[in-house]
């Protein structure tokens, strides 16, 4: 005779109740998801904030592309300081109307940002920065038309002549304190140029050009023509952009303060 059958579902060991490791893996992802999310909403929110400062105080016509950088951002505000930030601001007016020149471009890296007491200003405890000057507006400044040299220090002018001849004539760029930008060792490097004319573009080229559209505290450190403009490279410590001094370089007003995220 045959043993009774016995299913095999008689030997399988009990299930385990897998409810409670599932509701402790959720309140895990839950505990930090939740803080992630929190912070980016802050950190969105206080780059607009930023943004919406930046391009009242350097009047452009977009809005400045802001990027906090760090995490979390909330502790970083609940300090006051933000430590790092990039700002990238497009066409930026002049404002010198005897010297006009706009700054196509300014990137900025800001470390350690911060508002005054007062809510007037937004400090950094240091910055480096990039101006890019298109060649038609260093164009306007110097009333010739000026491109880009064989070389990186060097620009390229073209000059017509009242008989219509062309002449092209080159000069070397370079620093001079106060952020000024020089033009130096002009030189003729295609036709002929009177004596007349060679000492009126000389006049020209001794006029250096005023960076004035930039933040206060920072310096210029070098220039160099590229392909798009010149671009200058500029770094300083206690970089102040203030909301009411009149100044077009980056004020930032208290009411939009990058804080009050």
């Amino acid at each position: 005779m045959y043993e009774p059958y016995q299913s095999w579902d008689a030997h399988r060991p009990p299930r385990r109740n897998r409810r409670p490791v599932t509701i402790a893996v959720g309140a895990l992802l839950a505990l930090i998801l939740v803080p992630v999310g929190v912070d980016r909403l802050a950190t969105a929110r206080v780059e607009s904030r930023t943004a919406t400062a930046f391009q009242a105080g350097m009047h452009t016509p977009a809005t400045p592309e802001v990027h906090v950088r760090g995490f979390p951002v909330l502790t970083q505000l609940a300090a006051g300081t933000l430590r790092h930030v990039d700002i990238t601001a497009r066409d930026i007016p002049a404002s010198d109307t005897t010297g006009p020149l706009p700054v196509s471009e300014l990137s900025l890296r800001l470390r350690e940002l911060r508002k005054s007491d007062d809510d007037t200003e937004a400090l950094a405890r240091s910055a480096d920065a990039t101006a890019l000057l298109s060649y038609p507006d260093v164009s306007d400044a110097l009333g010739l038309e000026i491109s880009r040299g064989t070389r990186p220090e060097q620009v390229r002018a073209s000059v017509q002549l009242p008989t219509g001849d062309d002449v092209t004539v080159a000069a070397t760029v370079s620093v001079l304190s106060g952020n000024r930008i020089a033009f130096k060792d002009f030189q003729v490097t295609g036709g002929l140029l009177p004596e007349r004319g060679r000492l009126a573009l000389g006049k020209v080229f001794e006029r250096p050009i005023r960076l004035r559209d930039i933040p206060q505290g920072l310096h210029l450190r070098s220039v160099t023509a590229t392909e798009s403009g010149l671009v200058a490279r500029l770094s300083g410590e206690s970089v102040t952009f203030r909301s009411d001094d009149g100044s077009r370089g980056g004020s930032v007003e208290g009411d939009s303060s990058y804080g009050n995220a």
